[in-house]
C-alpha cells in the first residue's frame, strides 16, 4: 500500500492512498463467494449458481460494498502508518476505483494538535479562604424563612413585599398590545417582575382601587416593538396580601427532612450545607483561574471537526433545558462557538497536562468526594454504594478528581496568594471566564 501525506494547514492534512489491484479483487471476490452461498436466482438451487452468473449479477454492489471497506480499513492502517492522530472522520474523494487497477483516493482531515504545555509559573491564584460565622448562618436561616413566606390578606394600603392579586390592561397610542393585559396576577411589590415603575406606581394602593400607570418600556425591552415605546396601565387591585415568615418550629424543620427537629439540629445542619458550598465555591474559583491561566500561557489551534462536535453537544443542552419546540440543528451555530472552543481547548490542554505528569485519578481522593456529596443526602450510604455500583457515574466522578489533580499540579508552579474574606464573598459567583 502506497501512503503520501501532504500538509495543507497547521492541522488539515491531505493523504492519498493506493490499495494494490491484488488486495481490492481478494476483497471483491470474498463477497462474491458469500453472496453464492445464499443468491436465490431462478433455476437454480440455492448454493449451486455458477459464479459467472454471480458476478453478473452481484460484482458490481460487491465493488462498491468492498470500496467502502478497504477506504475504512486501509485509512486506519495509513494513519497508524505515518504516526497520524485524525480529529475526526475524513472527507474522501475517489481518484481511481477501475477493475484490475488499483484502488486509489485522497482523504482530507485534521489532525490534534501536538504541543507541550507550558507557562504554569506565569499564571497568578489568588486562594481564598472563609468561614461561618455565626451571622452568615442567622442570615442564611431568615433567607429560608424568606423561601417559605406565605401571604395573608391585610386591610391597609400596599407597601414593598406585599402580594397583590390584579388585574390590568395595558395600551400604546390607545391600542391594546398583545401580551399586554391580565386578570388575576399575583404580583409581589419589589420583585422587579414588571417593567420599571410598574410595582413602584401600587405602593399605597388598597383592594378595590383603580390606578392609572404612564410608564416608558426600557430601550433594551426583549420585545423590540415595544422597546421605548410609551404605555398606559390600567391597573385594578383586587387584593392586598402582607408576608408572614414561618416559625422556626419543629413543622418547618420537618420540610427539610432534619432528623433531630430542634433548632440547634436545624442550625448545624445548614451549617453543614454552608459549610459543604463554601468548600465547593473557593474550589471552582481557583479552578476557573488556573484554566484562565493555562488558555492565556497555551494558544492552541483547534480542529474544526472537534469544534462543530462541542457546538453540536451545546445545542443539544440547550434544547434539553429550555424545551420548546425546536430542534438542536436551528439553534445558529455562532451562539456556541466561544463556549465550545473554550471548552475544546482546555480540554486538550488538560489531557496534556495528565500525559506530561503521568496523572492517574487518585482513589482515594474520588471517595472522599462522593462520600461529600453523599453527605448532602438523608441516606449517604446508600448514595456511596450506588456511585460504586454505576461505572458511567463513578467514571465520572474520576474525571472530576484528576481535573482537580491537574490544578493541583499547576499550583505546584503557579504564584499563589492567600485572602481571608467573608463567606458572602467567598460563595459570590465569580465573573464569568472570558472565552478566548
Amino acid at each position: 500500500m502506497q501512503v503520501s501525506v501532504e500538509n495543507t494547514s497547521a492541522l488539515e492534512r491531505r493523504m492519498t492512498i493506493a490499495v494494490p489491484a491484488e488486495r481490492v479483487e481478494t476483497e471483491v471476490n470474498k463477497r462474491l463467494q458469500q453472496t453464492a452461498r445464499r443468491a436465490k436466482v431462478p433455476g437454480f438451487r440455492p448454493g449451486k449458481v455458477p459464479m459467472s452468473v454471480i458476478r453478473q449479477r452481484y460484482e458490481d454492489a460487491a465493488r462498491q460494498e468492498a470500496f467502502g471497506d478497504l477506504v475504512q480499513a486501509s485509512f486506519y492502517e495509513a494513519v497508524v502508518e505515518q504516526k497520524l492522530n485524525p480529529a475526526g472522520a475524513p472527507a474522501v474523494e475517489p481518484k481511481s476505483f477501475e477493475k484490475g487497477k488499483d484502488l486509489e483516493y485522497v482523504a482530507i482531515f485534521e489532525v490534534f494538535p501536538e504541543f507541550t504545555v507550558a507557562g504554569f509559573d506565569s499564571i497568578a491564584v489568588e486562594r481564598l479562604s472563609a468561614e461561618v460565622a455565626d451571622a452568615d448562618l442567622d442570615n442564611m436561616l431568615e433567607v429560608l424563612r424568606k423561601q417559605n413566606v406565605r401571604f395573608e390578606a391585610a386591610d391597609r394600603a400596599a407597601q414593598n413585599e406585599d402580594q397583590l392579586n390584579i388585574d390590568f390592561v395595558g395600551k400604546v397610542d390607545g391600542e391594546v398590545f398583545a401580551g399586554g393585559s391580565a386578570k388575576g396576577t399575583q404580583l409581589v411589590l419589589g420583585s422587579g417582575r414588571m417593567i420599571p415603575g410598574f410595582e413602584e406606581g401600587l405602593v399605597g394602593a388598597k383592594a378595590g382601587e383603580e390606578r392609572v400607570l404612564n410608564l416608558t418600556f426600557p430601550e433594551d425591552y426583549q420585545n423590540l416593538d415595544l422597546a421605548g415605546k410609551t404605555a398606559e396601565f390600567t391597573v385594578t387591585v383586587n387584593s392586598v396580601s402582607e408576608p408572614k415568615l414561618p416559625e422556626l418550629t419543629e413543622e418547618f424543620f420537618a420540610q427539610f427532612g432534619i432528623k433531630e427537629a430542634t433548632l440547634e439540629g436545624f442550625r448545624t445542619e445548614v451549617r453543614k450545607n454552608m459549610e459543604r458550598e463554601l468548600r465547593q465555591a473557593i474550589k471552582t474559583k481557583i479552578k476557573n483561574q488556573v484554566m484562565d491561566g493555562l488558555l492565556a500561557a497555551n494558544p492552541i489551534e483547534v480542529p474544526k471537526a472537534l469544534l462543530e462536535n462541542e457546538v453540536n453537544r451545546l445545542r443539544v443542552q440547550a434544547v434539553q433545558q429550555f424545551g420548546g419546540n425546536i430542534k438542536p440543528e436551528q439553534l445558529p451555530a455562532e451562539l456556541f462557538e466561544e463556549q465550545a472552543k473554550r471548552r475544546v481547548v482546555l480540554g486538550l490542554i488538560v489531557a496534556e497536562v495528565v500525559k506530561q505528569n503521568e496523572l492517574k485519578p487518585d482513589e482515594d481522593r474520588v471517595r472522599e468526594m462522593i462520600q461529600e456529596m453523599a453527605s448532602a443526602y438523608q441516606e449517604p450510604e446508600q448514595v456511596v454504594a450506588w456511585y460504586y455500583k454505576n461505572d458511567q457515574q463513578l467514571n465520572e466522578v474520576r474525571s472530576v478528581v484528576l481535573e482537580e489533580q491537574v490544578v493541583d499540579t499547576v499550583l505546584q508552579k503557579a504564584t499563589v496568594t492567600d485572602k481571608s474574606v467573608s463567606y458572602e464573598e467567598a460563595v459570590k459567583p465569580a465573573q464569568a471566564p472570558a472565552a478566548d
